[in-house]
This record gives C-alpha cells, sequence and structure tokens, in this order.
C-alpha cells in the first residue's frame, strides 16, 4: 500500500463507514463492536485492507468482477478522456466508444447483431424480461408470456429478477412476485439421485428433457422464454452435463422459445471463451453481461439479440407502440464502453483467454489432488478460473457441510491472506460450495497459494 492515508484518515473512514455506509449482502449487528473490512488500494490480483493486509483476491473483486486486475491505467486513462470529451447523452443517441464497442463485442459473437446498453445485469436481465413479454403481444396475442428459469441459477436483485430465481434464500421476505416465471429442474448431475431416486444414463439429454415437461405442462403456446446461466455460478457452480446444451437448444427451437443466456458471470472470459455459452455449440438469441465487460472500471452491462429478435420492433413504425418503450439512463454513460473497449483489448494483446484456460486446468488438477487428501471435498467441478468446491460431511450419503463450517474455511483462508468465496444464504441446505474466480492474469504461483490456503484450512476446520 502506497501509504497516501495516514492512519487518522483511516479512522475517520471506518468511522464515516460504520456511521453511514449500508453495505451490501451484510448483517450491520456486528459492526457494533468490530469494524468492517475497507478495502484500500487493489494491484494486479492483490488488495490491501485498512490495516495495510495485503490479500490476494481470489474472486476479483468478492463478485466475479475484475476481469483483468487491479490498476490498469490504460483503462483508468480511456475513461479519464472520454468524459472530458463527452461524459453521457441518453442512449436514444449513439456515441463513438457505444458504436466501437458495440462493434467489437459482436465480432466476438457471431450470429448476434444488436447491444442494448445498460448500467446492471439486473437491469440487463429486466430488459430481455420485458422483450419476451412484448413480442409475446406482437406475435402471440400477449399469451406466449411466460419465462422459464433454472433451480439454483440467479439473475439479478430486483423483484422480477428474483422471481426468475432458483435461489430460494435470495428471494425470501421479498414476495410476492412477478407474475408469470416458471422454474425447471437443475442439472447438476452430483445431486441427479435426489430429483429421481437412481442413477440416470445421459443425464445430460435427461436433465434437458425434464424442461421439456415443464414447458408441455405449462402449454408450449404459453412460453416465451427461457433463462438460463451456461454455468450456474452461485447456486454451486454447476458446469453442465454433456449433451445438455444442445438438446436445450433443440427444445427451444422445437417449441418457438427465445433462448437467453444470461453470461453476468461467465461473459469476457471467465471460462476461457469469452462467452461461457461458446463452449458448447449452440446460438442463443439473447445475452446479458456486465460484471467482466469492463473488469468493474466503470458501470456497463449489455444485452445483445439477434437480428431476429430485433426486427418485430421496427415492423410497424405507423403504431406509436411498436417500438422498445425502454430507457436505461445510465445506459448512455460513455465511461462504460470505453472502459469494455479497453478491458476487452487488455484481454486480446496479453493472451488471457489462453491463460485462463491454463491456470484453470492447473487449478483444477490442485484441487482434485486436495480432494485426494480431505474426504469433506464432495466434489470438484467449473470451467476456465471459475470453480467450486462442493463440501460433503460423508461422500457415500453426499449430505452437505454446515454452512457456518464453509464459513470457517473461507474465514480461515483470510486470516492467511487468501479471499475465497462460498455459496452463502442462496439455496436452502445446499450453501456447501468453495467459490474460486482469480482474475485472468492469475499466475501457477497464484495459484498454488489460493490452494495451499484452502488445504490449511480444511485441516483445521475440519481436524478429528
Amino acid at each position: 500500500m502506497d501509504g497516501t492515508l495516514s492512519a487518522n484518515d483511516i479512522s475517520r473512514v471506518v468511522e464515516a463507514d460504520k456511521a453511514h455506509i449500508w453495505h451490501h449482502l451484510t448483517q450491520h449487528k456486528p459492526f457494533e463492536t468490530s469494524d468492517p473490512r475497507i478495502i484500500i488500494e487493489g494491484k494486479g490480483i492483490h488488495v490491501w485492507d485498512q490495516h495495510g493486509t495485503r490479500l490476494l483476491d481470489a474472486v476479483s473483486g468478492g463478485v466475479w468482477t475484475v476481469n483483468v486486475g487491479y490498476g490498469r491505467e490504460r483503462i483508468a486513462n480511456a475513461v479519464r478522456d472520454q468524459l472530458v470529451k463527452l461524459n453521457y447523452f441518453a442512449g436514444s443517441a449513439g456515441s463513438v466508444p457505444g458504436s466501437h464497442f458495440a462493434e467489437a463485442l459482436l465480432d466476438k459473437m457471431p450470429g448476434m447483431s444488436r447491444v442494448y446498453y445498460c448500467n446492471s445485469g439486473s437491469e440487463a436481465n429486466e430488459k430481455a424480461f420485458k422483450m419476451i413479454r412484448q413480442i409475446a403481444h406482437k406475435r402471440h396475442g400477449g399469451k406466449k408470456h411466460k419465462i422459464l428459469y433454472r433451480d439454483r441459477d440467479y439473475h439479478g436483485t430486483t423483484i422480477s429478477c428474483l422471481s426468475a430465481g432458483g435461489q430460494d434464500e435470495r428471494g425470501a421476505q421479498y414476495g410476492p412476485y412477478t407474475p408469470g416465471f416458471v422454474r425447471v429442474p437443475h442439472c447438476l448431475e452430483y445431486r441427479r439421485h435426489e430429483q429421481d431416486g437412481a442413477p440416470v444414463e445421459n443425464y445430460g439429454e435427461w436433465a434437458a428433457d425434464q424442461i421439456e415437461q415443464v414447458i408441455l405442462r405449462e402449454g408450449p403456446d404459453t412460453v416465451g422464454g427461457l433463462c438460463l446461466e451456461p454455468v450456474t455460478a452461485g447456486g454451486g457452480v454447476i458446469t453442465p452435463p454433456e449433451g445438455y446444451w444442445q438438446k436445450v437448444q433443440e427444445i427451444c427451437r422445437k417449441y418457438d422459445i427465445l433462448l437467453h443466456i444470461d453470461e453476468v458471470v461467465c461473459g469476457l472470459g471467465r471460462t476461457g471463451e469469452w462467452f461461457g455459452y461458446q463452449h458448447y455449440g449452440i446460438q442463443p438469441d439473447m445475452v446479458t453481461m456486465a460484471k467482466g465487460v469492463a473488469s468493474g472500471y466503470a458501470a456497463i452491462a449489455c444485452l445483445v439479440t439477434t437480428e431476429d429478435v430485433f426486427s418485430p420492433f421496427k415492423s410497424n413504425a405507423a403504431d406509436p407502440l411498436d417500438y422498445f418503450r425502454d430507457i436505461s439512463t445510465f445506459g448512455g454513460c460513455t465511461a462504460g464502453p470505453a472502459a469494455a473497449l479497453e478491458n476487452m483489448a487488455i484481454i486480446e494483446e496479453e493472451g488471457l483467454l489462453a491463460n485462463t484456460t491454463a491456470m484453470g486446468t492447473h487449478m483444477f488438477e490442485a484441487l482434485s489432488e486436495l480432494a485426494d487428501r480431505h474426504p469433506v471435498i464432495g466434489q470438484v467441478r467449473g470451467k476456465g478460473l471459475f470453480l467450486g468446491a462442493e463440501l460433503v460431511a460423508d461422500r457415500d450419503s453426499r449430505q452437505p457441510v454446515p454452512e457456518a463450517q464453509v464459513g470457517a474455511v473461507v474465514a480461515d483462508c483470510g486470516r492467511q491472506g487468501v479471499i475465497i468465496g462460498a455459496t452463502n444464504r442462496s439455496v436452502p441446505g445446499y450453501n456447501n460450495t468453495l467459490c474460486f474466480s482469480p482474475a485472468l492474469i492469475a499466475s501457477k504461483d497464484n495459484i498454488d497459494e489460493i490452494v495451499s490456503a484452502v488445504d490449511q484450512a480444511l485441516t483445521r476446520v475440519f481436524a478429528g
């Protein structure tokens, strides 16, 4: 840490924080007797807190965001230069960085053609839901309005996004919810026995078939969209089983259902491809993204669609209600696309997709070796630098360990100077997965330090 803040300055920051800040996802009662963590500075893959403690950040800003690491002056300079030239104009007009980034982004997304800018993943998903509903009215008399979502997936924090959320503890106490959202089963093969009581051959196809069963139950003429994460994030880092995605796309095409892929976590390189869906050879109709788009250097989110989704909204110019009547105020900020352009350039110039694949493989193998020595690790899963380790009390029964023990592992790693994540207060009874998503710049030494911290923490927490 560079020491630009004095001890007195930091003390004032802490006191002001305790007195005035309402933190995300935080119970504040403990702050009556202890201080919140204040992150003062970041560089590369490390951050420093108010005590001057250097911490290896294995969760990219806490929520899978800072893909290219901290302290990127070229991104900050690009944002500064753009803000001086033009900081904002409503999204009803265009901008230079908005045009340039849309072109660069679509070059990475064959088959997609339109970019709608907004400022958060939740908002991007809301836009997608609105488009599906408006298309239902324009093409199907309003009937094909239902939107399917998957158990354990998460799509945002607004009421409608929670209505499409498969993490019941995230949505608890916020109902009643928006009608017209229908849940389909998750695709976690490790937990397959809890769905039908017996092992299933071709599990990926079987799991996709469960979606079709829901469609048939609801009525195909009532279902307009299916919203899924390519790899489930906060619900346990769930990679889809073989054959799943191909069958899902077949089902969507069979019943004329728009396939909406939520890439808010996976997008912009997290899995080793530009987007998670690109591992599976599918063509979505809508893709939403946010976190890694600009690595947190500016707020930006995008809803990307095919021309087939876009074209109905210009089909009848004489109708005053024919277009997409939506606005995102801060979707007009130019800092977002300016930062996103530099972020994408860094990923390309530094070969970070290849590094993500290589370091992700190394980390997967290292965590798997831990599983050989720690029976509490039931399964290691993930893709690229997006990995999870599910902790179980017994491998035969796969009984999850209590959430408190998972939290103890996270806390122990923190005391060692490594910040890791975990599923928490999301899926009742199954908040038992450690989560890892270091920046795409991670080195072998960084990965080894993370895994070593987990090794020591598991030993201490589950000793005896």
